[in-house]
């Protein structure tokens, strides 16, 4: 079994809370809350793809 690694699951974790934010402000009808949770969400799976990029080299 496969030791789990806490940076990708808290990065994975982060990704689905800014999913689930951008779900939260589409109801609420927030453009700012969209806008910013989908610019959250981005940096975090990019930080995520990074991160696996530097690991593998």
């Amino acid at each position: 079994m496969k030791r789990i690694e806490p940076v990708p699951l808290l990065l994975a974790i982060l990704a689905v809370a800014a999913v689930m934010a951008i779900g939260v402000f589409i109801a609420e009808q927030s453009a700012t809350g969209i806008v910013v949770s989908t610019l959250t969400f981005i940096v975090i799976m990019g930080a995520g793809f990074v991160r696996k990029k530097r690991m593998r080299e």
